[in-house]
């Protein structure tokens, strides 16, 4: 059976690093560079005219910003699948990105190979952050939750991970040991069955688990659905 060529479109408003996507891709066996965007719109409009199987989409884009490339792309519809590329992001970012049709997230600090993993795990449905495939990223967004068992200084903490505090600047806004962090982590990881930093920040921004009044935390029980 003839192996699926990935058509990709490359958007990013610096001709030096797309120049250096494209000659990166068109080495891969099975990917070809169908066209290059230099803003946001021209990214939207070869999207349209090309239909791409992957765009690799700069957030940080001239006249259209990346955010609203999504936006407009998830409001016609279209079944290209994207990903971004960013200096940084924080995980509050990266839920809104997937709620509005973003695939993956890859890093511009990050190895070559990475970016390839991430192009060949969206090529066949997978979301992916950083390093890790997301498969089922969607059911913790739709998994019920109940937080009344959270403490006050545990609600505090899961506030700090949204923001994409450190283990050592959170203990450092708090006042406590790095080691206290992480036993906090551990508790929070079993109370809210999650196993990651990235689950805890989708899970608590859907739920709107940091912004509790923190002295009251461990006393309610909200209804939270699905």
């Amino acid at each position: 059976m003839e192996e699926h060529t990935i058509r990709i479109v490359v958007a990013d408003d610096h001709a030096i690093f797309r120049d250096g996507l494209r000659r990166l891709l068109i080495t891969q066996k099975g990917f070809t560079v169908v066209a290059e965007a230099a803003d946001g719109k021209e990214a939207i409009q070869l999207t349209e005219e090309l239909s791409p199987d992957i765009l690799l989409l700069d957030l940080a884009m001239p006249r259209v910003p990346g955010i609203q490339v999504l936006r407009e792309l998830a409001e016609k519809k279209h079944p290209v699948y994207i990903i971004l590329l960013t200096a940084a992001i924080q995980p509050f970012e990266v839920i809104g990105a997937f709620q509005l049709g973003a695939r993956g997230v890859v890093l511009k600090s990050s190895p070559p190979e990475r970016l390839l993993k991430a192009i060949h795990a969206v090529a066949v449905g997978k979301h992916w952050v950083e390093d890790a495939a997301l498969t089922d990223w969607t059911q913790i967004l739709r998994r019920p939750t109940s937080v009344g068992g959270l403490t006050s200084r545990e609600v505090q903490i899961i506030s700090a991970i949204q923001s994409g505090n450190s283990n050592r600047e959170i203990a450092n806004k708090l006042a406590i040991s790095e080691e206290t962090v992480k036993r906090h982590l551990s508790n929070i990881f079993g109370k809210l069955r999650v196993s990651s930093r990235l689950e805890l920040a989708i899970l608590a921004t859907k739920h709107n688990l940091g912004s509790w009044n923190t002295t009251s935390a461990s006393e309610r029980t909200p209804s939270v659905c699905p």
